[in-house]
């Protein structure tokens, strides 16, 4: 099993950590220097002179980026068994480490073995808010249950390694993106519970909670913006249509079957495509259109409950209706179309 550790101006606690580490006999420890400069290169000597691998990063470039550094590393140089991901910070304590590379071990199909934090005890309030909040996220979103979505502490078989790679994400939203499309890829989440430690209120963590919050909601941010800009075109069509013909279910399908071809068009370009590449159409159009099928169905069947038994408003009956969709179309198109 090899140990990849990302770490960005470490103190004392990083060479703690590889001294405990050495002691259970793990297996190779890499280290990724991502450009903390100077100042630090004591400590990254240090750790080499205690058997570590060092590479090092001439400028901060991002924690995913340093994974993947580590990643690609291992894959060309380390030996084709697992990999341990920990941090840096003391966060992770190394009896627990050892916990996910027993897991890792036991494992008969490859997956993802997370050491999930419980949040007991005394919680920086940043940190229980927005684990909370990106738990609850990823869970409407995606359909799975993950406890703890952004712990550093995950284990990887060799055979993922390729995968590791091609995640797109330079930062902290390369774990976001990481759990977000390993379902698809037929990649199990199996978590295993952790001690939760935070020392002197986290003050050591690199993570910009506004900056990195914002690229780790990036693709449901971007989901979202297409989906208003999709609902406006809806929503324009559907009321001309309408006041020509006076036909609600011509008015509906038309409206619908044009802001769905832009919606298409935009989600496999901007929102669904992984590293750049997008999905082939003869694999996703069939499947997004089915879903527009669908939709259109619920959506007529809503839109008329609303306005025709209910009594409300069009514009606000089309209003009720498109957000009792919205999050079923997220989760659609990601569990199944892209």
């Amino acid at each position: 099993m090899t140990i990849l550790i990302p770490s960005y101006e470490p103190d004392v606690r990083l060479l703690n950590l590889v001294l405990q580490l050495q002691t259970f006999q793990l297996g190779p420890i890499v280290i990724v220097d991502d450009g903390s400069g100077a100042e630090y290169r004591g400590i990254f000597e240090t750790a080499e002179a205690y058997g570590c691998t060092v590479l090092t990063h001439p400028v901060n470039l991002g924690k995913g980026c340093a994974l993947k550094t580590g990643f690609q590393h291992i894959k060309e140089c380390g030996p084709q068994v697992g990999v341990v991901c920990a941090d840096s910070d003391g966060q992770h304590l190394p009896h627990d480490i050892r916990r996910i590379f027993d897991v890792l071990l036991e494992q008969t199909t490859p997956g993802i073995v997370l050491g999930s934090r419980r949040f007991s005890g005394t919680i920086p309030a940043r940190s229980r808010f927005g684990n909370t909040v990106t738990r609850a996220v990823f869970s409407i979103t995606t359909g799975t249950k993950v406890y703890d979505t952004q712990t550093g502490l995950r284990g990887f078989p060799y055979s993922m390694l390729d995968w590791l790679c091609q995640i797109p994400g330079d930062r902290f939203e390369y774990e976001m993106n990481m759990l977000l499309t390993a379902k698809k890829e037929g990649y199990e989440i199996t978590e295993e519970f952790i001690d939760t430690v935070y020392l002197d209120h986290n003050k050591s963590s690199h993570f910009r909670p506004l900056v990195d919050s914002f690229r780790i909601y990036m693709p449901i941010l971007m989901f979202s913006t297409s989906s208003v800009l999709s609902a406006l075109i809806d929503f324009g069509l559907l009321f001309v249509i309408q006041y020509f013909t006076h036909n609600l279910f011509l008015s509906v399908v038309t409206a619908r079957l044009c802001s769905s071809i832009f919606n298409y068009t935009i989600n496999r370009k901007y929102v669904f495509s992984a590293g750049g590449q997008t999905s082939k159409v003869r694999q996703s159009l069939p499947k997004y259109f089915s879903l527009v099928i669908l939709v259109l169905l619920l959506n007529y069947g809503l839109l008329y409950f609303y306005n025709e038994k209910l009594i409300i408003p069009l514009i606000a009956a089309k209003v009720l209706t498109e957000v009792s969709i919205f999050l079923f179309s997220y989760w659609a198109q990601r569990r199944f179309v892209y």
